[in-house]
């Protein structure tokens, strides 16, 4: 079995500023208590021996109280090769998926669009797309955004259109000053939908930050993947879709 470190709550007793988000009034969480999860396993990707790092999310609300464990998390990653670990360093969770049948999500519940006009699926049909779900606090996230914005200002040219949906871990990442000032310092200049209900979070079935997709130019996802690294991939993966 795989090392996990499974890090499931944060006291914050003491901290006004950070406070458990909620969506659409459901969730149980406590005041005073911020249940985060972040879900770390030795990964293998293969001929890859790449690995990468993901946060996962843990959600409670009136329609399901029943909250997820580490097994559940490593079970619904699509396509999660596991393996055995050499050390008992902090590595990470990831997974590469060449996904087949899932069509691009049509973008929901966005209360604000950065850096363009509000989208729809449509507007991007004809595009290579990537999606990357992302909170700006998140470690993992920060990691992954040179290269994300390094394949914008390289491909978008070309055909490739990247949107960086901003779903929020805690309180103070609603804040879309506070998101402004975050893409300001990473660079970002391709379009941010502030994803602050979880609509299209949940549109995909997404459970992780960050978590990238990648469809082709009829909009079927193609490539999914799940944490840090496997960035030669990634961008093959770009440039063979670009043609």
């Amino acid at each position: 079995m795989p090392f996990k470190y499974d890090c499931r709550v944060l006291n914050i007793r003491q901290s006004s500023e950070i406070e458990p988000i909620k969506i659409g009034g459901k969730f149980t969480m406590s005041k005073n208590l911020l249940y985060r999860r972040r879900f770390f396993t030795y990964v293998g990707l293969g001929t890859l021996g790449i690995g990468s790092a993901a946060c996962a999310a843990q959600f409670s609300s009136s329609k399901s109280s029943q909250g997820i464990n580490s097994k559940d998390l490593v079970s619904t990653a699509p396509k999660l090769d596991v393996s055995k670990s050499t050390n008992n360093s902090e590595v990470t969770t990831v997974a590469v998926n060449n996904a087949s049948g899932q069509k691009l999500q049509e973008f929901q519940g966005i209360s604000q669009w950065l850096n363009t006009n509000p989208l729809s699926i449509q507007d991007l049909k004809g595009n290579i797309v990537l999606i990357q779900f992302w909170t700006f606090s998140c470690i993992n996230c920060q990691r992954t955004l040179p290269y994300v914005t390094g394949w914008h200002d390289r491909y978008a040219a070309k055909g490739l259109k990247v949107i960086g949906v901003h779903t929020p871990e805690f309180a103070f990442e609603r804040d879309v000053n506070n998101i402004k000032d975050a893409m300001q310092k990473h660079g970002i200049n391709y379009p941010v939908p502030i994803d602050n209900e979880f609509k299209t979070w949940n549109a995909y079935g997404n459970e992780y930050w960050p978590h990238i997709y990648l469809a082709d130019r009829q909009g079927n996802i193609v490539y999914d993947r799940i944490g840090e690294g496997s960035y030669n991939l990634t961008e093959q993966t770009i440039k063979q879709l670009l043609g």
